[in-house]
């Protein structure tokens, strides 16, 4: 199972974790052919590699694998913006009590 984890992060999280699959919860800035620039729910930019991957909602999911600590090849985005604004405070404190110790055994990593 662990094969398939696929932890949630935010943009400072990228950093060591290069090959790894990861969902990046943000909000799409700029398009432009095959690349998208994000920004992370702590306010970090993300370069997203977007070939065949649609990322025209306001707010997404990426699923990819991290290049390296700020750019992610995407697989797959799943839209998170159906009814407006995405409270992005909210989900960047979600991600970060994933990371704490204490919850290990709930949210396991790699």
């Amino acid at each position: 199972m662990a094969d398939h984890i696929s932890m949630r992060v935010n943009a400072a999280r990228l950093s060591g974790i290069t090959g790894r699959t990861v969902r990046l919860p943000c909000k799409v800035l700029r398009l432009s052919d095959d690349i998208a620039i994000v920004q992370a729910s702590d306010g970090g930019q993300v370069e997203i590699q977007r070939k065949n991957v649609d990322v025209t909602a306001t707010y997404v999911e990426i699923i990819g694998s991290v290049v390296n600590e700020s750019t992610i090849k995407a697989a797959a985005a799943i839209p998170l913006d159906s009814e407006g604004e995405l409270d992005m405070q909210l989900v960047n404190e979600v991600i970060e009590l994933t990371f704490e110790p204490r919850f290990d055994k709930l949210f396991p990593r790699y």
